[in-house]
């Protein structure tokens, strides 16, 4: 039987709950027959894959890889998962490197097919990639039950990745707007609407520019790292992904009631 996490209230009840059960939590579920087996095959036969085409024919290692990365819906594309790993990403004109989602360059560059000597040859290979899946499957575990708790969980953890980096600040932001997932984060905490996405990339930055900047005091993500302003972000999130079920909802309530007296009226119209 599968762990569920337990999770009492959605929205910031929801999340400082989780934070403070989490370590016990994410125990037991790392203990799950289903976590405990799939871990434990990976890290007994990820050392035998010497290519992509090796991985991507044993479906049970290919779910622990992608699943780490947060790819696991791309189980059945084996050949552009293929594709993604054998151009690796040193080359400039690799896949990986041409793809938005940040993800994919993230599994490519872990696995360094396109080096002389893989990843998979590495002895601490196999528990660094148990590790990142046991996470993102706990993270999809409670998603099943409030998928904002999940976005949190992941952007609370993808900004950490932020703190040491020395690229610019635009690549920072391009990084995020390519991670979809944290991508959903910032648009929500910093009320963009769904039709963002549709202007041009370089306004889009402009734009998150200035809204972190208004917001947070800071147009740097590097500066959002810290405890403190992480939890300024995801609390941000929850809040402005809670006013907006709320209004969905509101607007769902009045639109059945305005269906429902037009039907009462249509009703009271018709000949007797």
């Amino acid at each position: 039987m599968t762990f569920a996490p337990v999770l009492p209230s959605s929205g910031l009840v929801g999340w400082i709950f989780l934070q403070t059960t989490y370590d016990n939590q994410k125990a037991v579920f790392d203990k799950s027959p289903l976590i405990t087996r799939d871990t434990a095959y990976f890290e007994e036969n990820i050392s035998k894959i010497s290519s992509a085409e090796d991985l991507v024919a044993d479906r049970r290692l290919l779910r622990v890889a992608l699943g780490a990365f947060g790819l696991q819906d791309e189980i059945d594309s084996t050949y552009f998962v293929k594709k993604v790993l054998e151009e690796g990403t040193l080359s400039a004109d690799s896949l990986a490197n041409k793809l938005s989602d940040t993800r994919y360059f993230q599994l490519a560059e872990a696995f360094g097919f396109d080096r002389g000597t893989p990843s998979t040859k590495i002895s601490t290979f196999g528990a660094e990639i148990t590790e990142k899946y046991r996470r993102q499957e706990f993270e999809l575990a409670v998603g099943d039950q409030d998928d904002s708790l999940r976005l949190a969980m992941n952007a609370d953890r993808s900004l950490q990745d932020f703190a040491t980096s020395d690229s610019s600040v635009d690549t920072k932001w391009y990084r995020i707007m390519g991670d979809i997932p944290l991508r959903t984060v910032f648009e929500t905490a910093l009320g963009l609407p769904t039709s963002f996405s549709l202007l041009d990339i370089d306004k889009q930055l402009e734009i998150f520019k200035e809204r972190s900047e208004s917001f947070f005091g800071t147009e740097d993500p590097s500066d959002l790292t810290s405890d403190e302003m992480r939890e300024k972000l995801v609390q941000r999130f929850l809040l402005q992904s809670q006013i907006q079920e709320f209004q969905a909802s509101g607007a769902g309530t009045i639109a059945q009631t305005l269906m429902a007296s037009a039907i009462d009226f249509g009703r009271s119209l018709r000949p007797y």
